[in-house]
C-alpha cells in the first residue's frame, strides 16, 4: 500500500521518528491509525450514551440535576470524612 501525504504531514511523521519514539515510518502510521481508532471508539461510545439519554427523556425517566450534585457531593463528604478518620487511626496506631 503506498500512502501519499502533503509535506506538512511528511514532515511530521519524520519528525516522530527523529525523536527516537519511533523505528520507522510505518510505526508512525501504526500508532496513528490505533489512535483514530480509539478516537472513533470514544466518538461511538459518545453518541451511544447520547441516545440512550434522549430515551430516557422520551420515556420521562428524569433527574433533576441540582438533587444529582447535591447527592454526589455529600457522597464524596463522607468518603472524605471516613478516609480522615481511617488516616486518624493508623497515626494513632503508629504511635
Amino acid at each position: 500500500m503506498n500512502v501519499h501525504l502533503t509535506p506538512e504531514l511528511e514532515q511530521m511523521v519524520h519528525s516522530k521518528v527523529k525523536t527516537g519514539r519511533y523505528n520507522s515510518a510505518s510505526e508512525v502510521v501504526r500508532e496513528a491509525l490505533r489512535l483514530l481508532e480509539e478516537h472513533d471508539q470514544v466518538k461511538a461510545d459518545i453518541r451511544r450514551k447520547i441516545a440512550e439519554g434522549m430515551e430516557s427523556l422520551k420515556a420521562g425517566r428524569l433527574v433533576d440535576g441540582e438533587a444529582f450534585f447535591e447527592q454526589m457531593e455529600a457522597e464524596l463528604e463522607e468518603e472524605i470524612r471516613i478516609e480522615d478518620e481511617q488516616v486518624e487511626r493508623e497515626k494513632i496506631a503508629y504511635r
